[in-house]
């Protein structure tokens, strides 16, 4: 299987042009502040760095950031600083939402599976019940005490309705969608504009 195709879920990857006459060791020195922080180690080699982090506080400029390449590459155009980073937050705001859209699956099936057997379960346990209090003694019928009405079908229907029902985890299945697309988008251009403002 061709990771490539998929590792986008949690890399984060982009490019930077420096400005002219800046050279590889003038750019790896301005952002390398960055990875000074408690919990990460780096190392740096002439044209890149390599870091690593290890519960990270969320002080860090980039805690949502496990590790991650950069590198300084050379073209027609001029320079520019390459990065790949990877973060295991964004993997699992990414496989949240499969996870409750498969409890609501089987919450789906688990309905459907109790279904036929509680049905008649039910029906004979209620009878039994109804007969047990729909029965009103003599005093209650000497004071003038209202009958016990009996449950109509609809309302038996409402309560079996009520017990399993997969909204809850559709929703939060919505939820956590929601919020890889936003962490997504927002923290592949806050890390650019990071860059930037280390090596400007």
């Amino acid at each position: 299987m061709n990771w490539h195709l998929i590792d986008w879920v949690w890399h984060v990857r982009g490019n930077l042009s420096l400005p002219v006459q800046q050279t590889s060791s003038e750019t790896l020195g301005k952002i390398e502040p960055l990875f000074q922080e408690v919990g990460t180690t780096h190392e740096r080699t002439n044209d890149g760095l390599v870091f690593s982090k290890k519960n990270q506080p969320s002080q860090d400029k980039m805690a949502v950031f496990d590790n991650g390449v950069l590198s300084i590459e050379k073209s027609q155009d001029g320079s520019f600083l390459r990065y790949d980073l990877t973060s295991k937050t964004l993997l699992f705001c990414f496989l949240a939402p499969l996870f409750f859209l498969i409890m609501a699956e089987l919450t789906i099936v688990v309905k459907h599976l109790q279904k036929p057997s509680t049905e008649v379960s039910q029906s004979v346990s209620d009878k039994a019940k109804e007969e047990k209090y729909l029965i009103q003694s003599p005093i209650d019928k000497a004071l003038g005490v209202p009958a016990p009405e009996k449950k109509s079908e609809k309302d038996k229907e409402g309560q079996g309705k009520r017990k399993l029902s997969p909204t809850a985890a559709y929703v939060f299945a919505g939820i956590f969608s929601i919020l890889y697309v936003i962490g997504r988008i927002r923290e592949a251009l806050s890390v650019k504009s990071l860059f930037r403002k280390y090596i400007s």
